[in-house]
């Protein structure tokens, strides 16, 4: 049995709180939990409730089945949530590619510090290429983009769009995309995708 201070202290994690809405966002039922944990509905309930604290190897099976790691539970909602400050000098640039060859932009992610995000947004800087050079590629969900400076020519599917500083888009990114900047000024877009 656990001393008032211990339970007090446990309570204020909400360890059921947040395997509640683990649960529900999966739409996963106390029984069908027990069957991937081998634990008993009636104990999942209790630890719901707050009635009952699990040890950490049993907060692990738990764990494994949402793919969380532990830090989920014991970590503060309000910041894993809500705040995710990515300050300008912390911004790591890549290219497009990690071969290096016909790069058609390098970008900066601006939400890495943020917990599970329901969207990726970047800074792009894009490349002056020959027709043609762009490779497209294509990812499951929506991507918008946001031109910054410059001239941009996006191709999607079988259409081209040439996009002014100023101008936005929003597509399907599950069909082959590829950027080129068309201008001789530099050119810089924020790009947001959402999966």
């Amino acid at each position: 049995m656990l001393s008032d201070t211990l339970a007090k202290g446990l309570s204020e994690y909400a360890i059921g709180d947040k395997l509640r809405a683990l649960r529900l966002k999966k739409k996963m039922g106390l029984v069908e939990l027990g069957r991937h944990t081998g634990l008993s509905a009636a104990m999942l309930s209790k630890v719901e409730r707050g009635k009952l604290f699990p040890t950490l190897p049993t907060l692990l099976r738990i764990s494994l089945v949402f793919s969380v790691g532990l830090e989920y539970f014991f970590s503060d909602d309000q910041k894993r949530h809500i705040v995710g400050i990515v300050r300008r000098g912390q911004r790591k640039r890549f290219p497009e590619r990690p071969d290096g060859r016909d790069i058609s932009f390098y970008f900066e992610s601006l939400d890495f510090a943020a917990v599970e995000r329901k969207l990726n947004a970047y800074h792009a800087e894009f490349q002056p290429l020959q027709p043609g050079k762009a490779r497209p590629h294509h990812h499951p969900g929506v991507e918008f983009l946001s031109v910054l400076r410059g001239k941009l020519e996006l191709h999607i599917g079988t259409e081209d769009h040439i996009l002014d500083s100023g101008d936005s888009i929003y597509f399907d990114s599950s069909l082959p995309h590829s950027y080129r900047r068309v201008s001789r000024k530099p050119c810089a877009a924020i790009v947001v995708t959402v999966p």
